[in-house]
């Protein structure tokens, strides 16, 4: 069951539209957006580059930019570490292009998911120290390594972290102590002691505000480096950051970078996914070209997607973008098959009786154990573990819902595990195989959820009935792209709609089409591509009904006519 309720923000909706020329439907959008003052709303509607936070801000950005700019000048050998998602891959790429652009004596390493797991250990350093390097860089991590970080301080590198992620801490008497580790340089917007303004930046984004300080410094121009933004939207949105403040500005003006791009690699990857780069919007990043991405780090190795990003003659691009979408689909054929087993567990056993799901499945590959871990989250709205058998143990990894903190239950069963760690809606975990079982009871026992907190909320943005649906409306909606994590599609209702000759179409029979018609006799056209089977069924028997939707402008053969994208129905 669902529970529909509608976002009733307050605000002079006439007036704000007055000052911003637009409608006060778009005005009570962004409202309940939570953009709140004329700053705001004007940075929402008009933010451009200009509008950038200064880099230098960030704490211990002067000294890493000190540092690196001395070492280009000696050319003392650099590394940049980083890691193996869209967001790491991204992020050593634009530390690798723009140190090079310096001339600066540069390589990168990003660890092997399986082998060496997340972030910096003891192995990366090793190699670093075998190969004669002087300075590393991590991007994406290095905020939670210290001993890794102390280690490679007594070997004698220089090392700068760059990185997004929450600042280790202990808590004692309610007080937290931060544990930050001994480098050279820590940039990280998560400091407690940064000052600076938007806290919310991918890794990615953090490498591409060192590079412009550092081009700067160098009195080099830093507009040289404008075309990076491109793999900072790609990191944005790939790594689910929130799309608003300073990430909005970058994916946008990322977004009409990339249709232009001169990279060869992304404009492969394009072509192979058959995105049509004129309608590029941060949809296919997320869904198209991101899990492209990430599936080098997942089944293979993600070097093969900065190699991508690299790629210098068009030969070279084709034959990666190509391999990196077989390694997608491939994954996408395994996730299939991990959801079918897992939904099959929970309906045939006990499980389906739990609030939290903590469901085994020994052969599944370990990389796509969180992708299957979301899947079922979705489909029954509870939290959800899935684990799998892994080298030494049981690795998992967790998917929660919005009323339960997923790293907070964990902390209070840590004994049961070897290693955890994760935020409020995702986690990762090992543990040994004969606690799988004690993990699941003990977990379902500490869960305080109750029944409505299991119930999907669906937030509804207003009412808006058929007549106030135009293309004027539909135009003036691409105003508040892009849309994603923070800064959702609209999304409308309205109730007692009689539906009209509802059929199902598509070679898959997974598009629904029909007509509905509101209590004054007003119709619009309206798909549906969700369980098709499912909603059709309830069409049929039910004829009056009440929809979500989104309302879009249909182009067929040169025809333009309006059309809504049901959402869901009740």
């Amino acid at each position: 069951m669902e529970r529909w309720f509608i976002t009733m923000k307050k605000a002079d909706f006439s007036a704000v539209g007055e000052k911003y020329h637009i409608s006060p439907i778009l005005a009570r959008l962004i409202r309940n957006r939570d953009v709140v003052g004329d700053e705001a709303v004007d940075f929402y509607l008009n933010g451009t580059i200009a509008d950038l936070h200064d880099g230098m801000l960030m704490r211990d950005m002067d000294r890493a930019v000190e540092i690196l700019a001395e070492k280009v000048r000696e050319d003392k050998p650099i590394r940049v570490l980083g890691d193996y998602d869209i967001d790491g891959v991204n992020a050593t790429y634009i530390l690798q292009e723009g140190l090079s652009g310096l001339g600066a004596d540069v390589d990168t390493d990003i660890p092997d998911r399986i082998k060496d797991g997340y972030g910096l250990n003891r192995m990366l350093i090793d190699r670093a120290i075998d190969d004669g390097i002087d300075t590393v860089v991590t991007c994406d991590n290095g905020i939670a390594a210290s001993d890794e970080i102390a280690y490679a301080k007594e070997n004698g590198l220089t090392v700068i972290v760059t990185d997004h992620h929450e600042v280790p801490y202990i808590e004692m008497d309610g007080e937290r102590e931060y544990l930050l580790p001994h480098a050279d340089a820590v940039v990280n917007p998560h400091r407690p002691d940064c000052g600076y303004p938007f806290k919310g930046l991918c890794g990615a984004a953090v490498a591409y505000k060192l590079v412009e300080a550092l081009y700067d410094v160098m009195q080099r121009d830093p507009e040289d480096v404008d075309y990076l933004m491109e793999n900072v939207a790609i990191a944005t949105v790939g790594d689910v950051m929130d799309l608003n403040g300073e990430n909005r500005i970058f994916v946008k003006q990322g977004l009409e970078m990339l249709k232009r791009t001169q990279n060869p690699g992304l404009k492969a990857l394009m072509e192979c996914t058959g995105i049509d780069v004129d309608r590029l919007n941060a949809y296919h990043i997320g869904f198209v070209l991101g899990p492209c991405i990430n599936a080098g780090g997942r089944l293979d190795t993600a070097k093969r997607a900065l190699e991508l990003l690299n790629a210098r003659t068009r030969r070279e691009a084709v034959m990666l973008a190509e391999d990196l979408k077989a390694l997608n689909d491939s994954r996408k054929e395994m996730t299939e098959r991990g959801v079918a087993e897992a939904v099959d567990l929970i309906e045939t056993t006990s499980l389906k009786d739990d609030r939290v799901l903590v469901v085994y499945l020994p052969d599944c590959h370990e990389s796509i154990a969180g992708i299957i871990a979301g899947r079922i989250r979705e489909r029954y709205y509870r939290p959800t573990f899935i684990l799998t058998k892994a080298e030494d143990g049981v690795k998992g990894s967790g998917r929660s819902i919005e009323a339960y903190d997923m790293f907070a239950q964990m902390c209070r069963c840590r004994a049961l595990f070897t290693k955890f760690g994760g935020h409020k809606l995702a986690a990762g975990l090992s543990l040994e195989e004969d606690n799988i079982q004690r993990f699941r009871e003990t977990v379902n026992a500490l869960c305080d959820l109750k029944e409505e907190d299991l119930q999907m909320k669906v937030s509804i943005d207003m009412r808006l009935p058929f007549p106030y649906i135009t293309e004027e409306l539909v135009s003036e909606l691409e105003l508040l792209e892009p849309f994603g994590k923070g800064n959702p599609k609209p999304l409308f209702a309205e109730k007692d709609l009689r539906v009209i000759s509802p059929r199902v179409f598509g070679r898959n029979r997974n598009v629904l089409k029909c007509r509905l018609e509101d209590q004054q006799g007003n119709q619009m056209e309206a798909v549906y591509f969700g369980d098709v089977e499912a909603c059709l069924k309830t069409m049929e028997e039910k004829r009056v009904m009440s929809f979500t939707y989104y309302p879009s402008v249909n182009e067929y053969m040169g025809r333009k006519n309006l059309q809504l994208t049901l959402v869901n129905y009740q």
